[in-house]
C-alpha cells in the first residue's frame, strides 16, 4: 500500500498542482481589495475636471435657495435666492443686473443637480458591476450575486438620499461611499475564499477559468458602454459648468474688493488622457 501510494504522489499531476494552486486562495481577497480601491478612485467628485471647473464648497439646493458652505477659506458661507445674496450670514446689496444673474445662477444650479446625481449613480453601477463579476467568476453563486445587488441598491439609495435631495457634502459623501464598498468587499471575502479553496481542492479550477473567460468579453462590452455614457454625461456637464462660471464672472458684486468665487477654473493644463473619463476616474460638475 505504501509502495503503491509513493509513485502516485510523485506522478499525479493534480496532487503536484495543489501547492501551486494554493496561491489562488489569495485571489478573492486581492480582487475584492482592488474593487474597493477602484471605488475610492471612482468616487464622484463635485467638479468638472474636463473643463477645469471645480468648487471647494458643499452645496445644498432646495426650495429655499442655494446654500454654499466650506470649513476653510473666505467667505465660508454664501446663500442666494430670488435675486438676493447673503455672504457669511450678512445681506449684501446687489444691482438689478446682478439680481437677475443670481436668479440665473440659482436656476442653472438646480438644473445641474439631477445631472450630477446621474453621474454618481453611474459610478455606483460601474463599481458593483466589477464586484459582481468577481463574485461570479470565483464562486458562480447566485446567492452571493443577489447579495451584491442588495449592496448596489443600498449604494443607489445613499446617492438618492444626498445628491437626489439636492445636498452635496463632499467629504461625508466620499467617506460613506468608500465605506459602503469596503463593507461589501469584506462581507463577501470570507465566502469567496472558502469557495476558491473548495474549487481547488475538488479539482474544478477549469470551471472557474471558463467562467472568467466567458465573463471577460461581456464585462468589456458592459464597461465600454458605461464609459461611453459617462463620457457623454461629463461633456454635457462641462458645458453647463462653463456657462455657470460665465454668469458668476459677470457679477458686478465684489466681496472685500474681489470677485465672489463660488466656482473656480483650475489654471494647470491637462493631457488628453487626463481629460478622458474612465471607469475608475469619474468626473462630474457642480456649482460653488
Amino acid at each position: 500500500m505504501t509502495a503503491a501510494s509513493a509513485p502516485r504522489n510523485a506522478a499525479d499531476p493534480d496532487l503536484k498542482a495543489i501547492p501551486m494552486r494554493g496561491t489562488m486562495f489569495l485571489v478573492p481577497l486581492c480582487l475584492l481589495v482592488a474593487c474597493a480601491a477602484q471605488a475610492k478612485t471612482a468616487t464622484p467628485q463635485l467638479s468638472a475636471q474636463q473643463c477645469d471647473v471645480s468648487t471647494s464648497y458643499d452645496v445644498l439646493a432646495d426650495s429655499g435657495g442655494i446654500w454654499l458652505h466650506r470649513k476653510q477659506g473666505v467667505p465660508r458661507d454664501v446663500f442666494f435666492h430670488g435675486g438676493e445674496l447673503n455672504v457669511d450670514h450678512q445681506p449684501q446689496p446687489v444691482s438689478t443686473a446682478d439680481a437677475q444673474r443670481l436668479r440665473e445662477l440659482e436656476q442653472r444650479t438646480r438644473t445641474l443637480m439631477p445631472a450630477v446625481t446621474s453621474i454618481a449613480q453611474s459610478v455606483v453601477d460601474i463599481t458593483f458591476d466589477a464586484l459582481n463579476g468577481v463574485v461570479h467568476v470565483l464562486s458562480g453563486s447566485t446567492r452571493q450575486q443577489r447579495k451584491v445587488e442588495r449592496l448596489r441598491m443600498a449604494a443607489h439609495a445613499q446617492v438618492e438620499d444626498s445628491l437626489g435631495r439636492g445636498r452635496w457634502e463632499q467629504t461625508v459623501f466620499d467617506e460613506r461611499f468608500q465605506a459602503n464598498v469596503e463593507h461589501a468587499a469584506q462581507a463577501l471575502a470570507g465566502h469567496l475564499t472558502r469557495s476558491v479553496l473548495w474549487t481547488v481542492m475538488t479539482g474544478r479550477t477549469a470551471q472557474m477559468e471558463r467562467r472568467g473567460a466567458d465573463l471577460d468579453a461581456q464585462m468589456q462590452r458592459q464597461m465600454q458602454g458605461r464609459s461611453d455614457v459617462l463620457e457623454a454625461q461629463a461633456r454635457t456637464l462641462c458645458v453647463q459648468a462653463q456657462a455657470l462660471y460665465a454668469v458668476q464672472q459677470a457679477l458686478e458684486y465684489r466681496f472685500n474688493g474681489e470677485r465672489l468665487q463660488m466656482l473656480e477654473v483650475n489654471a494647470h493644463p491637462r493631457t488628453p488622457s487626463e481629460d478622458a473619463p474612465t471607469s475608475n476616474r469619474i468626473v462630474a460638475t457642480m456649482t460653488r
